[in-house]
């Protein structure tokens, strides 16, 4: 998923508490819970909810929702970096969900991938190169279409990649072991949702 749990805690350092209602609790605590904002009380837009009020009934779903993004992202973030130097120290990290990508799909040709990652030909012929420089991935001329290339992982590449990946899943295993796995699953089909529909 990208995004690491940290040892099964929130940012509070509670646990999370079994059942399917997990992560509505969480996002009732983090709002603050309370009454809708009373009429006449002013809360300019982009400033911070005041203590003890809550933001209006009809924004506070999507408001939580922002919040966690926020936060998740922020850790995905740092999380691919980490994944990326376990691959290799000199990977950037951009590059470590182009490797994931050949690893699931198998070898693609370069304009495939520079779709997928969404950049262009210039920054995807930059990284690929930098990624055949350390020696994981390899690139062939397309005998389909002489002016495209495919794009492969190398045999240490595939090993590097497939490593550190069983190592996250074993993680994940191990931080998540208190939930249901219907729960697990439930959450990776959100998230799955989620993503078809973001910056759309």
């Amino acid at each position: 998923m990208g995004a690491d749990v940290h040892k099964g805690e929130d940012r509070n350092g509670d646990r999370p508490s079994g059942g399917g209602d997990r992560l509505s609790g969480d996002a009732e605590r983090l709002s603050g819970g309370g009454d809708a904002v009373p009429p006449g009380v002013a809360v300019p837009a982009g400033d911070a909810v005041p203590a003890g009020v809550d933001e209006p009934v009809a924004d506070h779903e999507y408001l939580s929702l922002e919040r966690e993004l926020t936060f998740l992202l922020r850790r995905a973030r740092a999380n691919q970096g980490e994944m990326a130097r376990e691959v290799h120290p000199d990977l950037e990290s951009a590059a470590y969900g182009l490797l994931v990508r050949l690893e699931e799909y198998g070898r693609q040709r370069a304009t495939e991938l520079a779709a997928y990652i969404g950049v262009g030909k210039a920054t995807m012929s930059r990284q690929l190169r930098a990624l055949e420089d350390l020696g994981l991935i390899a690139r062939e001329p397309d005998p389909a279409d002489g002016r495209a290339w495919l794009v492969d992982l190398t045999d240490e590449g595939r090993r590097r990649v497939t490593h550190v990946r069983e190592a996250r899943r074993a993680r994940y295993v191990t931080q998540l072991s208190h939930w249901d796995r219907r729960e697990v699953a439930e959450l990776a089909r959100l998230l799955q949702q989620l993503n078809g529909v973001i910056g759309k």
